[in-house]
C-alpha cells in the first residue's frame, strides 16, 4: 500500500483521531491539577492581626488558612507585650490558601544595649558612638580641664555610668565634658525652619544643650509634635553669632506654615 493510500485509510484515520482525543484529555487533567494546585483563580482578603496575641494569631491564621512566622521582635511602650505591631503582606492584601504572613511582635521589655567606653575621647566620637548604638544624646555640660572637648564623665539623669553597663536603647546619655580654662565660645546655629529633632542635632555639634521649648495653640495630635518647625529662638542668631560652649537655647515651635514663612522671610 502506498504511504498516500495509508494517510487516507480508515485505519489511520480512526488511530489519528483516537490520538487526538488521549492527548487532550491528557491536557484537560493537566490543566486541571495545576488549577487545583496553585488554587488557580482563589484568593482571600488577609485580616489585621495588629494588636493579637500569637495565640489569638493562630486561631485566625488557621480559620483562613493560611501560616504565619515571627521574623522580629521591638518594643513600643503602648502595646501589649507580645502582640503583632507589623505584619507582611498588610491586612486586606490579597492572598492564597497556606501563604506564609511574616509577623513582628512586640517585646516583653525594652530592647537593651551594651554601653560603649566614651570617657576619655573627644565629644565627636563620643557622640557618634552613643548614635551607632541606639542612645541619644542628653545634656552636655563642662567642667575645666586641660583637654578641651573631652569626655570626663558619662551620666544617666544623674547616676554616673561606666564602659559595658546595659542600658535600654534610646536611653538619653548625659556627657560631662572638659573645657579649657579660658572662656570658650561656639557659633549659634541659626534654627529657625528646622524641627526640634534636628535642631538637637545642631545643638550637639555645636557643644550647646537645648533649652525650653515652647508650644504654640497649633498643636492637635503627638504627630503634630514630631512635625512642628522651629519659628523663633533665643538667644537670637542675628544679634549674637557666639556663645558660650554649654548654653542652653530657647525655642519657639508651631504647625502654622504661615507663621514659619514669615519667621523664614524675616531670615533673608
Amino acid at each position: 500500500m502506498s504511504l498516500k493510500k495509508f494517510l487516507i485509510s480508515r485505519l489511520f484515520l480512526t488511530n489519528l483521531l483516537i490520538a487526538i482525543i488521549i492527548l487532550v484529555i491528557l491536557i484537560s487533567i493537566t490543566m486541571w491539577a495545576l488549577k487545583s494546585y496553585t488554587h488557580h483563580g482563589e484568593a482571600y482578603a488577609l485580616p489585621d492581626l495588629h494588636g493579637l496575641t500569637e495565640q489569638e494569631v493562630k486561631e485566625k491564621i488557621e480559620l483562613n488558612k493560611l501560616r504565619y512566622k515571627i521574623i522580629d521582635s521591638a518594643y513600643i511602650e503602648s502595646a501589649i507585650a507580645g502582640s503583632v505591631i507589623d505584619q507582611i503582606p498588610k491586612p486586606g492584601f490579597k492572598v492564597k490558601k497556606n501563604r506564609t504572613v511574616f509577623l513582628t511582635i512586640n517585646a516583653t521589655s525594652p530592647e537593651q544595649v551594651i554601653l560603649p567606653k566614651l570617657r576619655d575621647i573627644s565629644f565627636r566620637q563620643a557622640q557618634v558612638m552613643i548614635e551607632n548604638c541606639g542612645l541619644t544624646i542628653g545634656e552636655i555640660s563642662f567642667e575645666p580641664s586641660e583637654f578641651s572637648n573631652l569626655v570626663l564623665n558619662v551620666l544617666i539623669d544623674s547616676t554616673e555610668v561606666t564602659e559595658g553597663e546595659k542600658c535600654i536603647k534610646g536611653t538619653r546619655i548625659n556627657l560631662v565634658v572638659g573645657r579649657g580654662y579660658g572662656n570658650e565660645t561656639t557659633a549659634l546655629p541659626n534654627l529657625i525652619g528646622y524641627t526640634a529633632n534636628e535642631a538637637k542635632a545642631l545643638l550637639s555639634e555645636a557643644l550647646l544643650n537645648m533649652g525650653v521649648i515652647i508650644y504654640d495653640q497649633s498643636f492637635f495630635t503627638e504627630e503634630d509634635s514630631l512635625n512642628a518647625t522651629i519659628w523663633r529662638q533665643r538667644p537670637n542668631p542675628k544679634t549674637i553669632t557666639n556663645i558660650d560652649v554649654g548654653a542652653s537655647i530657647d525655642i519657639w515651635v508651631t504647625t502654622n506654615k504661615l507663621k514659619i514663612n514669615e519667621a523664614l522671610e524675616l531670615e533673608q
